[in-house]
């Protein structure tokens, strides 16, 4: 039972504010002086993962999606009131049990948008250019010079590329491939009439069409292995696939044969179905860039989502409604 209402401001003594990671902000300093009496807990450095840390008492909890908060977390930590997620994504909250518990939820939206996209582009680009096997050839000291057919890759001129889902992050990508002359169809549940030179099409028939294709949706029952051997085999052999989404958004075994087989020119992919582990066939895979999840990372972009974390956490403590609160449900 939790005692007190959301929107109540509490005592600041005894506040207890936990965060799984160290982070580019004096969070410390922000919540003491927004709340005098209050204690901050986060690592010195790094991540400390939510599973070992003392939740008994805490208020708040700032944590990244490599934290998994379910009705067991929830159930350590009877006095929370907010999480504020270092994320867009909340895949990793079970925002019905949350919810059920009366904590508020909280993201990092708009932010890391412009970042991502450019991540999103620029694994297009270095698949389309086969800019990994050439600095790879380079490295290796194989490299014997110029030649005509050398490391041939893919034009984007003219090309076209299709977004699967098209919100914040993928009318950003939309924006730079119309800049590099393509042209653009997205799948999305709704119509963006705000980016005219885009076309609205069914996601298999985004499939069949584009030459360049980029995920930008959520994870969901319903977007779960979304490209998947049938879509794959619905694909012209000269297309692209860049995922910087969410790595169970692709089937990584299908994946894999159609570029072992040739059916798709090339992939860049920025997250993985198991990450940080990696079925080592991606390894090995041809024509496959791989990034360690970075699609947010610039300091500028992880800056300001730590900022509002730390601005969510101190608005609900305060008794005001958090800018970016995921589950509304929680606040009348």
């Amino acid at each position: 039972m939790r005692a007190r209402s959301l929107h109540d401001a509490v005592s600041c003594a005894g506040v207890r504010v936990v965060s799984t990671s160290s982070l580019p902000i004096d969070l410390v300093a922000q919540v003491t002086a927004a709340l005098p009496g209050a204690s901050v807990d986060l690592p010195r450095e790094g991540h400390a993962g939510v599973a070992a840390l003392d939740l008994t008492d805490a208020d708040a909890l700032v944590c990244l999606l490599l934290d998994r908060v379910d009705a067991a977390l929830l159930a350590r930590a009877p006095k929370l009131r907010v999480v504020a997620n270092c994320a867009v994504g909340v895949d990793n909250i079970d925002l019905a049990a949350a919810t059920a518990a009366r904590v508020a939820v909280t993201n990092t939206p708009d932010v890391l948008t412009e970042a991502t996209a450019e991540l999103a582009f620029a694994l297009l680009l270095a698949a389309a250019r086969r800019l990994g096997e050439g600095e790879r050839l380079v490295r290796s000291g194989a490299w014997t010079g110029w030649a005509l057919d050398q490391l041939l890759g893919v034009q984007l001129l003219g090309k076209t590329l299709g977004i699967v889902g098209m919100g914040r992050i993928g009318r950003a990508m939309a924006r730079r491939a119309l800049g590099f002359g393509m042209r653009v169809i997205y799948a999305d549940p709704s119509l963006h009439p705000d980016v005219a030179e885009a076309r609205r099409v069914s996601v298999d028939e985004l499939f069949a069409t584009a030459d360049a294709i980029s995920l930008h949706c959520p994870l969901t029952p319903e977007t779960r292995r979304l490209v998947d051997a049938r879509r794959l085999a619905l694909a012209k052999p000269s297309a692209i696939l860049v995922n910087t989404a969410r790595g169970g958004c692709v089937d990584e075994p299908a994946l894999i044969a159609a570029l072992e087989a040739g059916r798709l020119a090339g992939a860049g992919l920025d997250v993985y179905d198991r990450e940080p582990a990696l079925d080592p066939r991606l390894l090995t895979c041809p024509r496959l860039v791989l990034a360690p999840h970075i699609g947010s990372a610039t300091t500028e972009t992880r800056t300001q989502m730590a900022q509002l974390c730390a601005d969510a956490v101190i608005d609900v403590l305060s008794g005001r409604r958090p800018q970016h609160l995921v589950n509304g449900e929680v606040w009348p």
